[in-house]
C-alpha cells in the first residue's frame, strides 16, 4: 500500500512526496483511515514506529476539510496534542509543519516549560488552530486565561505511560474536565499497565478502534555489534582507548543516569576529547546547542541518557557506545538503531562489567543472537566472563533499583519522580514546569513518527531506498 491509497488530500500527499515518503508504516496504514473516519483510537506503539504521522497527517486533513464547510473564528484552538517532554513536543510540531506546509491556514504552536512564557503567550494571542504542549505549562497558561479549549475538535494524548512515569497523570486528570465532550480522542501508549488502561477508558468513547504495533525486537543487519568485557573501574580508560580511533567520526555514548553522563564528559575532557552531554538537568538552550553542534559535526562525542537521546536523529552517526548496558533489553535495540540508517553501515559497541552480565543476557535473548566479544584490547578482563546465548552458568542479577523493574508510578531505572531524567515531580513537590525539562522526542524519520527501534525506517519508506532498514 502507498500513501496515495489512503484517501489523503493532494496538499498532504504533495508534502509527503516532497519528504520522500511513499509507503506507510503498519501503524500509519491502520490508524490513518480510522482517524479520518472520526473514530476514537487507542494506539499501542513505541516511539519509532511512525505513530506521529499516524495522527498528524489525518488531523491536518480533518481540520482542513471541516474548515471548508464550517465557519470557524480565526485562531480558534481546534486540536491539542499533549506530550510528556519538550523535545517530543518540538518534534511533533515539526511534523505538523512538514506535512501541513501546503495548508497555510492551519497555524500551530509548541508550548513547554523551562523557558519564558512571553513568546508563547504572544503567539497564542495572535491565534493558532493547533497546540502541541507539555502538561505543566499548558495548565499554567490555561489558568492565566491564555488558552481556551472550549472549541476543541481533536485531542491527542501521546506516550501516556511516559506521562505516568513522569508524574503528569494528575495534571492530565485536571485538564480533562476542561475539554469538550464532543471531541475526537487519540490515545497512544507504548505499554498498557492497569492505570493507563483505566485512564484510556476515562478519556476515550466506548469501543474505540484499537491499533497495536508489536515492539521491534530485532536489530538492523547494517549495524555491526560487539561487546567489551571490562572491569567497571576501567571503563573510562577503555572509552578513551576506543575513541583514539579517528575512524569514529561521530559517536553517541549512552549512560543510564544524568550524573553518569556528566562524569563521562569530565573524564573525556581530561583526556582532551571534546564532548557534550544532554539530559534532563541541562537547560533547553544547552541541550539544543549540544544537539546542533553534534548534528553539524563540530562535536564528535555526545553523551546522553536514554530519554534525552530520543530527540537525536543524525544521518551520519557512525558509532553508538553503550558505556553502561541498559537494564531493559528493548532500550538496547532503540539505542543501536540510531546508527546504520538509510542502508549505511554503523557500529554499536557495549562495555559490559560483571554486574551488567545479566542485562547482556537479556539483550541477547531478545535479539536472538550472540554479540561477539572483543578480546584484543588493553583492558580485557578475564574476571568478567562472556555471556553465552544459551547455556552456561546461572547469572546472578544485580540488586538495587537498577536491577529490578520500576515500581508503579516511578520512572525507569528506579528514577521515577525523584530525580527522574523523565522530569517528574520530586518528593519536594517540584513543579511540572521544571519537570518538563525532561528527555526528548524523536524527530520524525518516517512520517511523523521517529525511526524504528532496530534502525528500521520509522515511517514511510523513501523512494531511493530498497528496504525498510534505513533511517
Amino acid at each position: 500500500m502507498s500513501f496515495d491509497e489512503l484517501n489523503l488530500i493532494d496538499p498532504i500527499l504533495r508534502a509527503l512526496h516532497e519528504e520522500g515518503y511513499t509507503t506507510p508504516t503498519p501503524i500509519q496504514e491502520q490508524a490513518i483511515p480510522q482517524v479520518l473516519e472520526g473514530h476514537d483510537l487507542l494506539g499501542v506503539a513505541q516511539t519509532g514506529t511512525g505513530k506521529t504521522a499516524a495522527f498528524t497527517v489525518p488531523i491536518l486533513q480533518i481540520l482542513h476539510q471541516t474548515a471548508q464547510v464550517e465557519r470557524h473564528a480565526p485562531g480558534r484552538i481546534r486540536c491539542l496534542v499533549l506530550t510528556p517532554t519538550r523535545e517530543l513536543a518540538t518534534q511533533i510540531g515539526e511534523s505538523f509543519a512538514n506535512y501541513g506546509r501546503h495548508l497555510p491556514k492551519l497555524r500551530r504552536t509548541v508550548i513547554f516549560g523551562g523557558v519564558g512564557q512571553a513568546p508563547q503567550v504572544h503567539t497564542l494571542k495572535r491565534g493558532v488552530e493547533i497546540i502541541i504542549a507539555t502538561p505543566g505549562r499548558l495548565l499554567d497558561l490555561m489558568n492565566q486565561g491564555f488558552v481556551d479549549l472550549r472549541h476543541l475538535e481533536v485531542f491527542v494524548l501521546d506516550e501516556a505511560d511516559r506521562m505516568l512515569d513522569m508524574g503528569f497523570i494528575h495534571d492530565i486528570k485536571r485538564l480533562l474536565p476542561k475539554l469538550p465532550v464532543s471531541r475526537q480522542t487519540l490515545f497512544f501508549s507504548a505499554t498498557m499497565p492497569g492505570q493507563i488502561q483505566d485512564l484510556a477508558d476515562t478519556i476515550l468513547k466506548p469501543n474505540p478502534v484499537k491499533v497495536a504495533v508489536t515492539p521491534v525486537s530485532s536489530t538492523a543487519e547494517t549495524v555491526t555489534q560487539a561487546v567489551y568485557m571490562v572491569e567497571k573501574s576501567d571503563k573510562p580508560a577503555l572509552l578513551e582507548h576506543v575513541l583514539a580511533d579517528k575512524n569514529i567520526r561521530r559517536v553517541l555514548v549512552f549512560t543510564r543516569t544524568k550524573h553518569g553522563a556528566d562524569k563521562v564528559v569530565k573524564t573525556l575532557a581530561k583526556a582532551e576529547i571534546p564532548a557534550e552531554a544532554i539530559h534532563g538537568n541541562k537547560s533547553q538552550n544547552h541541550r539544543q546547542r549540544a544537539l546542533t553542534n553534534f548534528k553539524a559535526g563540530t562535536t564528535r562525542v555526545l553523551v546522553a541518557t536514554d530519554i534525552a537521546a530520543r530527540g537525536i536523529d543524525v544521518d551520519e552517526l557512525t558509532h553508538v557506545i553503550n558505556y553502561e548496558i541498559p537494564n531493559e533489553p528493548e532500550t538496547y535495540v532503540h539505542r543501536i538503531g540510531r546508527t546504520g540508517r538509510a542502508g549505511a553501515n554503523g557500529t554499536a559497541l557495549s562495555f559490559c562489567d560483571e554486574e551488567e552480565r545479566a542485562y547482556l543476557q537479556d539483550i541477547q535473548k531478545l535479539i536472538r543472537r550472540q554479540i561477539p566479544v572483543v578480546a584484543e584490547h588493553p583492558f580485557f578482563s578475564a574476571n568478567v566472563a562472556p555471556v553465552p546465548l544459551s547455556g552456561g552458568a546461572p547469572i546472578q542479577r544485580p540488586k538495587g533499583p537498577a536491577g529490578r523493574p520500576p515500581r508503579p508510578g516511578r520512572g525507569p531505572q528506579g528514577q521515577g519522580r525523584s530525580g527522574s531524567d523523565g522530569g517528574g515531580r520530586s518528593q519536594g513537590q517540584q513543579s511540572a514546569r521544571s519537570g518538563e525539562r525532561a528527555g526528548g522526542g524523536q524527530r520524525a524519520g518516517a512520517p511523523g513518527g521517529g525511526r524504528t527501534s532496530g534502525g528500521g525506517n520509522g515511517g514511510g519508506r523513501r523512494r531511493s531506498r530498497s528496504s525498510n532498514t534505513g533511517r
